[in-house]
């Protein structure tokens, strides 16, 4: 009855991603805060339970320590997960890896797998957190396969893979050095309200001067504040923004960091001032500055759709292929209207622009698309709207080629033959058809008709296709959740801790479903125990 009560209790904490001790959650901690409060409470409310826990329970017993907390954590974090792998029924699947810096600045990253269940829906869930002490490709790899074999897992299942296009970039060593003065500005000034309003009265003593000039004009929705808001560790659009700011406001920043450099409390904050005025106020920097917004402007679209929960992989293909006509024509023709405005801003800013002897000739990237354009064509003859109106036979073959492991040559005469009769069944005028909205909504029809079986193979290649990752926004909501669960109040919680309490938190819908008897029998097999049920 005390360990149910336990359970109880650690299941409403971690539903709602609460504490369980309070402020400290280390690993030394002693502090049994808000667990024992909760349990008193449980124990209020069933005067039965609150007998057996408050006054016959053993002193060495009593089921409330840390480490008692953490073991009944970790079982409903593993019974959660074996769930989640019942139901991927050992079929193939995606993941996506993504990383984030939590609240202590530890690089987390995170596994999350993508598939398709019994009933056509597809599903994405979050499996759990991957430590690497480098995020080296062989290192990484390494980690995603301990991870996966954990939950017996086979690597040769998976058929999409997503990573962290942000981190990607960042590898680049002019981008990652742009990106880290822009975060020490962010920092330096937005330590102190002091300085942030500085900076506000900086800009409004500029925007009144600049419409006395008559160079800008009132209206509504025109000339509105900008701020230096700290950008998302994995939200790109939050960049963006940052960085049409940082232009915008940018001649009062360097105001405030020359107050920073003469008047600044200690020696270390006028010497980093200094260096930072001395990195951005150069050719480089305002170079950069230019390039990543116009890249940043031309992706942010493309951005958007996909922080949608459910993205279309037809329609997310079609912004692909528009933002990289955009970029495409920014490499071809591009050049000189970006250096005119970089130029321009110099010459405002009194920064100096160096000679340029030799003239650029820009030229198309020799790096290979890592997703073939026949892929994604493939995929698109699959969208079911108007009657299929983009069914293209020839182009599903293609794509059924690009699996060779699920479609030999046999494979493929068989699908030619089921495609003939699918497009015909499927604009027969059947209801369950006319009205579909996306691939999903076919896979789901074509479960709900009992065609599975009929169409095995057409099925299996709707499914590689709905398994490779279109969206980021159960990504975005497990670092969410990870920011809402180790916060500043929780900053000392160990890795195996914080990742039991995101899966339970992040996975509720599956959690809410496992039973205490079930969550019992894990926790007694963890380990021999005092008391043995």
């Amino acid at each position: 009855m005390r360990l149910e009560a336990s359970i109880d209790v650690a299941r409403l904490l971690l539903l709602y991603g609460l504490p369980f001790r309070g402020h400290d959650e280390s690993e030394s901690s002693t502090n049994q805060g808000l667990f024992l409060g909760f349990l008193q409470w449980h124990g209020d409310k069933h005067p039965d339970v609150g007998k057996v826990i408050l006054e016959n329970a053993p002193q060495n017993d009593t089921l409330t320590c840390p480490i008692i907390q953490k073991d009944i954590i970790n079982a409903c974090a593993k019974e959660t997960l074996k769930a989640i792998i019942v139901d991927l029924n050992g079929d193939y699947f995606g993941i996506l890896v993504d990383e984030s810096k939590d609240i202590s600045h530890k690089e987390q990253m995170a596994l999350v797998l993508c598939y398709v269940d019994k009933n056509g829906e597809v599903v994405e869930r979050f499996v759990g957190l991957v430590h690497v002490s480098d995020t080296s490709a062989c290192s990484l790899k390494e980690e995603i396969y301990s991870l996966l074999s954990d939950h017996s897992l086979s690597p040769s299942q998976i058929r999409g893979q997503g990573y962290d296009g942000a981190t990607m970039s960042k590898k680049h060593l002019d981008v990652e050095d742009f990106f880290c003065h822009v975060t020490n500005m962010l920092n330096v000034i937005g330590v102190s309200f002091k300085r942030r309003n500085l900076l506000r009265h900086l800009q409004a003593e500029k925007l009144e001067q600049l419409l006395e000039s008559g160079e800008i004009h009132t209206g509504r929705g025109l000339n509105q504040e900008r701020g230096l808001q700290r950008p998302g560790d994995t939200r790109w659009r939050s960049h963006f923004k940052i960085l049409d700011n940082f232009i915008v406001i940018f001649s009062s920043i360097i105001r405030v960091l020359e107050v920073i450099e003469h008047e600044g409390s200690t020696s270390n904050e006028r010497n980093q001032a200094k260096y930072l005025l001395s990195e951005i106020i150069t050719f480089k920097f305002v170079f950069m500055l230019h390039l990543m917004l116009k890249v940043l402007a031309m992706s942010n679209e493309l951005n958007k759709i996909l922080q949608k929960r459910d993205q279309d992989i037809v329609d997310a293909v079609e912004f692909l292929k528009i933002t990289k006509k955009i970029l495409q024509d920014m490499r071809e023709t591009g050049w000189k209207s970006l250096l005119d405005d970089v130029s321009s801003f110099c010459h405002m800013h009194d920064i100096i622009i160096p000679k340029m002897d030799e003239s650029y000739f820009p030229g198309k990237s020799k790096r290979k698309s890592s997703v073939s354009s026949e892929l994604l064509l493939g995929m698109a003859s699959f969208n079911p709207v108007n009657s299929f109106a983009n069914f293209d036979k020839s182009r599903i073959m293609t794509l059924a080629k690009c699996y060779p492991n699920e479609f030999d040559e046999v494979q493929i005469r068989d699908l030619s033959y089921q495609l003939d009769t699918f497009i015909i069944h499927m604009r027969a005028g059947n209801l369950k058809f006319s009205n579909l909205q996306g691939i999903s909504d076919l896979a789901k029809a074509l479960v709900e008709t009992n065609l599975v079986e009929t169409y095995s193979y057409v099925y299996l290649l709707v499914k590689l296709t709905l398994i490779l990752h279109v969206a980021t926004a159960t990504m975005e909501r497990a670092f969410s959740s990870m920011k809402r669960i180790k916060n500043e109040e929780r900053n000392n919680m160990g890795d195996q801790y914080l990742n039991d309490c995101l899966v339970c938190y992040i996975e509720r819908d599956v959690f809410t479903n496992i039973s205490n008897d079930v969550i019992i029998d894990r926790f007694q097999n963890m380990k021999a125990r005092r008391g043995q049920l």
